[in-house]
């Protein structure tokens, strides 16, 4: 036999004990002949995956849970749990059922007063926003003269509604321009309040910085003023979509011939309680569907916020 055909057969017999060997492993040496760099990239993956998923539930739980606490509040409501807490009567606190019930008998009678109310609530929140810019804007060139003009306007907000009514009232007749002024009014100083913040609240070393560039004042206003303030400026906006709801239904309290305000104070003395909580119930609706119009919009025109704030 050559020395070429000892070394083949000598070859394939250490090939066939490795095989045979291999087979008589056990799980355990099965297990352990796998790479441990294949082992630790899945256990990676998997401790990857396992935060993803929970981020993802912590998520779902974090919507759910407000539907979940009104439908509860609901059902406490529904079942009386109230009347029998404060010892009320149906006729003082109608059911969520009799509240239903009233809007679907009355949807076009309240509709009809929705859309005179939102009308003055859009009209004064429009007006009273864009006064506030406009004075938060020509107050940014003259910061110390300009605070104490913000301060001075931010002094309205202390003046009560009720008080306020009257006199646009006297001033602007009992129609829907009286309403619209008292709701401009009100949301006219919280928005030059938290405009100007924004506007005069900038870090010393960026308007060195343009200064360095020899910008002008315009320049500094359009190019590093506004842009830092959009934030505060949508933060006055929300709040005054919250405050117009009330300016315009407490305005139609005294002199008013339609308005949710208007049917709430006239159902509140002939004792119609479903029909005045009915008009509860479509104003606070109607303040939700415009705040959240403006926060939707929030998001759209400045995403770059919502990341910064996590929100």
């Amino acid at each position: 036999m050559s020395e070429g055909v000892m070394v083949n057969r000598s070859r394939e017999e250490n090939g066939t004990a490795a095989v045979s060997g291999s087979a008589s492993l056990p799980g355990s040496a099965m297990a352990a002949s796998v790479p441990d760099s294949e082992i630790q990239g899945q256990q990676g993956q998997a401790e990857q995956e396992r935060p993803v998923g929970t981020a993802r539930s912590k998520r779902v739980v974090l919507h759910l849970l407000p539907w979940l606490a009104g439908l509860c509040f609901l059902a406490m409501w529904q079942f009386r749990l109230f009347h029998q807490l404060f010892s009320l009567e149906s006729y003082q606190l109608p059911v969520p059922s009799a509240i239903a019930a009233s809007i679907r008998d009355n949807a076009e009678m309240l509709f009809r007063y929705a859309l005179y109310s939102g009308t003055e609530m859009l009209g004064g929140f429009l007006l009273g926003s864009l006064l506030g810019a406009v004075a938060a804007a020509g107050a940014s060139f003259f910061p110390i003269s300009g605070k104490a003009g913000i301060a001075v306007m931010s002094a309205l907000n202390a003046v009560p509604i009720v008080a306020l009514a009257p006199i646009m009232n006297n001033w602007f007749g009992d129609g829907i321009w009286s309403r619209i002024a008292v709701v401009a009014v009100i949301t006219m100083a919280a928005m030059a309040v938290s405009l100007f913040k924004g506007l005069t609240s900038i870090q010393p070393q960026y308007g060195e910085l343009l200064d360095g560039l020899a910008a002008s004042r315009m320049q500094v206003f359009l190019k590093l003023r506004l842009p830092h303030a959009l934030p505060s400026l949508f933060a006055g906006l929300k709040i005054n979509m919250s405050t117009s709801i009330i300016g315009a239904i407490v305005g139609e309290f005294f002199i008013a011939s339609q308005g949710l305000g208007y049917l709430l104070s006239d159902q509140i003395r002939l004792a119609n309680m479903p029909l005045a909580w009915s008009c509860i119930v479509i104003a606070a609706a109607l303040g939700i569907v415009l705040y959240e119009a403006v926060v939707l919009a929030e998001k759209r025109l400045i995403p770059w916020n919502r990341e910064r704030t996590n929100v």
